[in-house]
């Protein structure tokens, strides 16, 4: 089957063909991504209405590239899946809106995919991962370990209790004044760093439950870079190198508890981690988890790294994953700002505290 995917959840306007084969393997026959980071980089951070107008204006334009890149039409596709959600609802509602209505002007059925699911479902798409995985979903957004049994069954083993680990990155740059986005600059800037002269927390590291805190960790850095002012730049890359070590060493330690305690459900078969979002992007981070991985006899699948950020194949293959089991939608399906994977899990808010289910 083939599958058109829209993502506009963020600031990325995104359109893709993928083709699902009947063996459950896929393939992307075209992947165009228009990112709209310069747009946004004067305020240091994404604002909506400057990324739902950028939507507008350039998401049919990215739908026709899209369609020519793969060599087929709006009727040569089998369905059509967008982002409903999570995400900044403007712009998840201009997706998912273009979809409805193609799906309504071609009749061809519509798959509404959680843009979450999409990340969990990429290794699949890339690498032909089998179900059972542990998902380590980190981006600006989202910092989660969540087990992975089949499309539409997935239970969160860990969460952040506060900031998500891309928005401690970003924060992290907005004050070293490194620019937007902050994950990549930071990356760049901690390569000339001495990572060990700075010493900064480890949060939660050796705690019983596998989630993350990184609120604390972002106020130590800000606190070192008001003892140090005026910061030359060697200053600013010890602190990103310290930032970035701290950073690793916690998520090895998070995710190994989670990992250790997935295999042992396992019944002696090696254990698979996905990491997948924009921060798996990150060198450092990812050769710890390699690391991890090795010295538990398991596997690290990071999809490649434009597949790791927001793109449209992601959605079109987690339809294609949809649809092949029957799942469609009619077009009364709404965007949703909320959306988690696990929906039976109770939300993390504040310092750790379980709150309200909404």
């Amino acid at each position: 089957m083939i599958v058109l995917g829209l993502e506009s959840s963020c600031d990325e306007t995104a359109a893709a063909v993928v083709r699902r084969h009947a063996d459950g393997s896929g393939e992307i026959l075209s992947n165009v991504v228009l990112s709209q980071i310069e747009e946004h980089a004067a305020f240091g951070g994404v604002v909506p209405e400057i990324a739902a107008r950028a939507h507008v204006e350039v998401m049919d334009g990215l739908v026709r590239a899209a369609l020519d890149e793969a060599e087929t039409t709006l009727g040569g596709v089998d369905a059509i899946a967008a982002t409903a959600g999570p995400g900044l609802i403007g712009g998840v509602l201009i997706g998912l809106t273009t979809a409805k209505a193609l799906s309504y002007a071609a009749r061809k059925p519509l798959v509404a995919v959680n843009h979450l699911e999409g990340h969990a479902l990429t290794a699949r798409l890339t690498d032909g991962v089998a179900f059972p995985y542990l998902l380590l979903l980190v981006s600006g957004g989202h910092s989660q370990i969540l087990r992975v049994d089949g499309v539409g069954h997935y239970k969160r083993i860990g969460s952040t209790i506060d900031d998500a680990l891309g928005e401690a990155f970003d924060k992290t740059a907005k004050l070293l004044q490194l620019g937007y986005p902050g994950g990549p600059a930071v990356e760049k800037m901690a390569t000339d760093g001495d990572p060990r002269r700075i010493v900064l927390p480890r949060p939660l590291i050796g705690r019983d439950e596998p989630n993350f805190s990184f609120s604390g960790l972002k106020t130590a850095v800000r606190h070192e870079a008001e003892a140090l002012a005026p910061l030359s730049r060697q200053d600013v890359a010890d602190l990103c190198a310290a930032f970035q070590l701290a950073v690793s060493d916690v998520v090895a330690d998070r995710v190994g508890l989670a990992v250790r305690r997935f295999a042992a459900t396992l019944d002696g078969r090696p254990p698979v981690l996905v990491v997948a979002g924009g921060v798996a992007a990150n060198k450092a981070i990812r050769a710890r988890l390699d690391q991890v991985m090795a010295g538990l006899g398991g596997r690290l699948v990071v999809p490649p790294g434009n597949l790791c950020t927001d793109n449209g194949a992601m959605i079109a293959w987690a339809g294609a994953e949809r649809l092949a089991l029957g799942f469609t939608d009619d077009l009364a399906v709404a965007a949703r700002p909320r959306w988690p994977l696990d929906d039976i899990a109770v939300p993390m808010v504040g310092h750790g505290r379980l709150g309200a289910k909404v």
